[in-house]
């Protein structure tokens, strides 16, 4: 079953992939990196613009050290989970004082980074430096658990028989280009609504295809939901933020969000993240 799947997987990717600018040769680790963080939950389409401001801004971790985090804050824009930009300044803060300023290369050092857990070690590890490591996202889970187990959708989180599965798969050579490829076909092919088996180049070897492509009967899944919720208030306080060169009053924020109870509930635990700061009784981003 491997070279059923690797062979045709990374060939349809050569063919398919998408010119995204941290999958171009010469893109460096921090590049990559910063990528991760983004890509986290976050379409590319609203990445990629975001992105390539960043990387003008501060090109290297020790740039994007030198300034506040309330910077790297306004500088996420409206990406959303605005806590990504804390810890990915808070990595790069690390890096400058712990590595010399260059992102590490092994999987131990980067998940002693803020921030980074098994996944973005996993992939910065192999995107960035080609080290053999099972990068399971949302999208390569999907894939293998199709191609190879047959059901439809991944459990909530990663089990000892994915990773187990996974860890078998990954190739000795070029464990990067099959890390992407899966991603890819996850991605563009794959998808968890109305996958394209007919344009899928191992459908004939689709464990889910094979035995009819039967229904998921695991635990609901859980759909997402944003408007009237604490996260949306959240961002529309953070926006108020975002847009004022320093601080703003109390009233300023009421005016964003009309419910009185769930903005302060938004409020204080945007404060408790580290996201705003307190300043008697005006509000800022963090210095």
């Amino acid at each position: 079953m491997p070279h059923e799947l690797l062979v045709p997987i990374t060939r349809w990717y050569a063919e398919n992939a998408r010119d995204l600018p941290w999958r171009r040769p010469g893109t460096t680790p921090w590049a990559v990196m910063v990528s991760e963080f983004m890509l986290q939950q976050t379409p590319v389409t609203r990445v990629l613009p975001v992105y390539e401001t960043w990387l003008t801004t501060w090109p290297t971790p020790a740039d994007l050290a030198a300034v506040p985090s309330g910077d790297a804050v306004r500088a996420w824009g409206r990406l959303g989970y605005p806590r990504r930009a804390l810890r990915l300044h808070a990595s790069a803060v690390a890096i400058t004082e712990r590595f010399d300023g260059e992102v590490p290369d092994t999987y131990d050092d980067l998940r002693s980074l803020p921030g980074v857990g098994d996944y973005t070690a996993a992939a910065i590890a192999s995107f960035a430096f080609g080290r053999r490591h099972p990068v399971l996202d949302t999208n390569v889970r999907r894939v293998l658990g199709r191609s190879v187990v047959g059901t439809e959708y991944p459990a909530a989180s990663v089990t000892v028989a994915e990773r187990t599965l996974a860890e078998g798969l990954v190739p000795d050579e070029d464990p990067e280009v099959w890390a992407v490829a899966t991603m890819e076909l996850g991605a563009l092919v794959c998808t968890a609504a109305n996958p394209a088996c007919d344009r899928c180049p191992v459908q004939q070897h689709c464990a889910w295809v094979l035995a009819g492509k039967p229904r998921y009967d695991g635990p609901p899944r859980k759909g997402q939901t944003y408007d009237g919720t604490d996260r949306q208030c959240r961002g529309r306080l953070l926006a108020v933020l975002r847009d004022s060169e320093g601080s703003v009053s109390r009233s300023r924020l009421e005016l964003a969000w009309a419910d009185p109870v769930q903005r302060e509930r938004a409020l204080a635990s945007l404060v408790h993240d580290g996201l705003v700061a307190v300043q008697g009784d005006r509000y800022a981003l963090p210095g």
